[in-house]
């Protein structure tokens, strides 16, 4: 069976930054508290007037189409990860298609939250294991401004906006998508949410003056599923192929919480090293996070380097997923 590989990355952040000192002129915070509790310096915001996650995915997607010297018209395939779409309707993902060209490709959302870029990798390795595809983009972007309440200090200092895309081929080479676990709780509803703007609840002049258009989290029962669920998927997905941690090269948490990240790896006892982390330099950018990451450090990515990747996010959703590493960059 041919496997799923990535052979190509490229992402794209605002210009625009609001680091701490800025934010604290906004909301009653401070750079200490920010940093000791999420450890995030600065975040990219997208400020452009009419523009959304389409804009951000599709300066991803032509920077990937050029660094990996592929033609739109190649493109058979391109699924979006996002939770900040453009509309109720169409997908961003059309809309990104459309911006990027890709005449031949089809194109449709999925929604899962800040775990949004492997679940959509393991559809992906599907559609190349099928046979169905042979040349699928991947692309996770985030708005996360859109949907940032900016008088609620508990969450504003969290996100950033970011998007993030992987050219998805087959191959039959030991490389490339090995295994992956997902788990959903729909328990975990009331705890990470957008209140209003769906079926249930949809928009009013109530709802819009009560703030419930933006993201509303429990933090301390966000943080103890995230690790719980972080850490056991991750545990899961190594001991299935035989990993320790002294097999792995690389490990790339969802950048959501410094403090997650870092309780993660100290209980999994991988080499602080291997754990690779951006969330100081973009804040939580949801499905983006990991691919962003990816990108940031593929200079030190070297083919046949074992990557264990694991998110957690609304839902509950979570899961881990275990790749390697397919190219070297040039």
């Amino acid at each position: 069976m041919m496997n799923a590989k990535i052979s190509g990355i490229a992402s794209y952040v605002p210009d625009d930054i609001l680091d701490n000192e800025m934010l604290s002129k906004m909301v009653d915070t401070n750079d200490e508290w920010i940093t000791t509790r999420v450890g995030v310096k600065e975040r990219r915001i997208l400020h452009e007037e009419g523009t959304g996650s389409s804009y951000l995915g599709t300066r991803a997607v032509k920077r990937l189409l050029a660094d990996c010297g592929v033609a739109p018209d190649e493109v058979e395939l391109l699924i979006c990860a996002t939770s900040n779409p453009d509309y109720r309707f169409p997908s961003t993902a059309s809309v990104i298609a459309h911006e990027c060209g890709l005449q031949k490709a089809y194109a449709y959302d999925i929604q899962a939250a800040c775990a949004g870029f492997i679940v959509t990798m393991q559809a992906a390795r599907a559609y190349i294991q099928s046979g169905l595809y042979k040349k699928i983009i991947v692309v996770c972007a985030e708005k996360m401004s859109s949907m940032t309440d900016y008088e609620d200090r508990s969450t504003c200092p969290l996100f950033g906006d970011a998007a993030a895309a992987v050219l998805i081929e087959p191959t039959d080479e030991p490389v490339g998508v090995m295994d992956g676990e997902f788990h959903v709780d729909g328990t975990g509803l009331p705890h990470l949410l957008m209140k209003a703007g769906g079926s249930v609840r949809p928009a009013t002049e109530e709802t819009v003056a009560a703030r419930e258009h933006f993201i509303y989290q429990e933090g301390r029962a966000v943080y103890k599923h995230a690790v719980r669920d972080m850490l056991s998927s991750s545990q899961s997905v190594m001991a299935r192929n035989g990993l320790t941690v002294e097999d792995i090269d690389w490990f790339v948490p969802h950048q959501a919480n410094l403090r997650i990240i870092e309780a993660i790896a100290g209980r999994t006892k991988i080499a602080p090293e291997k754990v690779l982390v951006n969330i100081q330099h973009y804040g939580n950018t949801s499905a983006a996070s990991i691919p962003l990451c990816l990108d940031e450090y593929k200079k030190r990515l070297r083919k046949g380097d074992k990557i264990v990747m694991t998110a957690f996010g609304a839902g509950f959703t979570w899961g881990a997923m275990y790749i390697i590493w397919a190219f070297d960059t040039k």
